[in-house]
């Protein structure tokens, strides 16, 4: 990817493949970015693109970042690159990068029915990124990609693939460029062409990166990515049940209680809860059956037991089964694990509102041990983390760099966890 005043298109082209009920749409048009959640430039914001195709939206999600050091100077570029696609300028320290460095900004881009928040039912796509280069000198480039079902690199190619390691898990593939500049886009380029295959998925995270081994002053890349021949399964025949609520709370036994209300049912065979860690993969928490025919409000509820769950975000969806096998999603519900009401210890978060300095006072039974200091903000997202091997009884913690909002302060030690909700003002 070249810099700001190059020309460079990295090419999604998806391809879905479905034997019925199908909409074809021959590319996607990302114009006229609105902020729709969080601050602008931050991580957690989300940037919906409106009827990227005539029948669905796209939700850019700001996912993740390798240091405060890297921003986003323009989600999208229109006076460079390909107008239809995505394109985000990402800069690092403002262009200059000293010494040896790997920095990175993440996406995620969220397909849904138009002026829905109802994900799209896509089978599979490929996903092509070209031209992945250097600066001729001291910089490459690399791309990321989260959960790929596999990929194929062309003969010839001078990319390097590694694993993407997040946490100590595998999470993905990554491809690193040679230091070389090739000039222009060329798809005929297919030395440093990737393509991709996604499964049963209708989000895709992206991480655009970059490796120096030196100075460099021209660390403020532009990047940009096309969707072309994309084709999404739609049912042509609504599911003939109305869902007139579907909420998740966290219970004081470290279950979930799941319930939901229906005001019309017509055929409808059974409901299955759905949950997931990641936003992404989901997987069966249990199954309900429905009175199958039903004029009147019917309330259901199904608790699942978290006990044995490792993840500080848990969402949940409700999918509504006929007894002809058609289906349909709720809205999604979040449960954040550090909600759960811990009575036996307590932390003081002040100021509160807070604009730069966060004080946080720990019970004295912590102090002098390990204790980890966490920030999340409204969308369950970890976005500043100190750990102290020697607790004071009050710890400081810079929040200047946050945006503004809500955010949750979480104090784990010892296996006991404390929380406190913040206003960032």
């Amino acid at each position: 990817m070249k810099n700001l005043y190059s020309t460079l298109i990295v090419m999604f082209f998806i391809c879905l493949l479905f034997t019925t009920n199908t909409f074809a749409q021959d590319e996607l048009i990302f114009q006229n970015p609105q902020l729709i959640s969080g601050t602008k430039g931050a991580d957690g914001a989300v940037y919906k693109f409106s009827s990227v195709s005539s029948k669905e939206d796209a939700l850019v999600t700001i996912s993740g970042r390798s240091s405060s050091l890297v921003k986003l100077s323009n989600i999208d570029i229109t006076n460079s690159g390909f107008a239809k696609a995505f394109q985000p300028q990402i800069a690092y320290n403002n262009g200059k990068v000293t010494g040896a460095l790997d920095w990175w900004m993440e996406f995620t881009i969220t397909f849904v029915d138009q002026n829905t928040s109802d994900p799209s039912r896509i089978s599979s796509f490929n996903v092509t990124a070209i031209d992945i280069d250097g600066n001729g000198d001291k910089l490459r480039e690399y791309d990321a990609f989260f959960n790929p079902s596999s990929y194929v690199r062309e003969q010839n190619t001078v990319l390097t693939v590694s694993d993407l390691i997040v946490d100590g898990n595998v999470v993905g593939a990554r491809f690193t460029a040679d230091k070389k500049e090739y000039p222009g886009v060329d798809t005929v380029q297919t030395k440093n062409m990737v393509t991709l295959t996604y499964k049963n998925a209708h989000t895709i995270k992206v991480r655009f990166g970059g490796v120096t081994t030196g100075y460099v002053s021209g660390a403020d890349r532009m990047y940009s990515i096309w969707f072309k021949n994309f084709t999404y399964e739609k049912p042509l025949i609504t599911l003939p049940v109305k869902l007139e609520s579907f909420d998740a709370t966290l219970n004081n036994n470290n279950k979930v209680d799941l319930r939901w209300t229906t005001s019309m049912e017509e055929n409808v065979s059974h409901f299955v809860v759905q949950k997931s860690t990641d936003g992404v993969n989901y997987s069966d928490a249990g199954l309900v059956f429905a009175a199958g025919n039903s004029t009147q409000k019917i309330n259901y509820k199904l608790s699942d037991d978290i006990t044995n769950v490792n993840a500080k975000v848990i969402y949940y969806r409700l999918c509504s089964v006929d007894i002809d096998g058609k289906f349909s999603y709720s809205d999604v519900r979040i449960i954040r694990i550090s909600s759960q009401a811990l009575s036996s210890v307590n932390i003081t978060a002040y100021p509160n509102p807070v604009s730069s300095q966060l004080r946080v006072t720990i019970p004295a039974n912590w102090q002098n041990k390990k204790v980890s200091f966490e920030l999340f903000n409204a969308n369950g997202q970890l976005v500043k983390k100190t750990d102290n091997s020697s607790s004071s009884q009050t710890e400081t913690i810079n929040v200047s760099d946050l945006g503004r909002g809500m955010y949750v302060v979480r104090v784990n030690c010892n296996g006991e966890t404390a929380q406190q909700k913040i206003i960032k003002n």
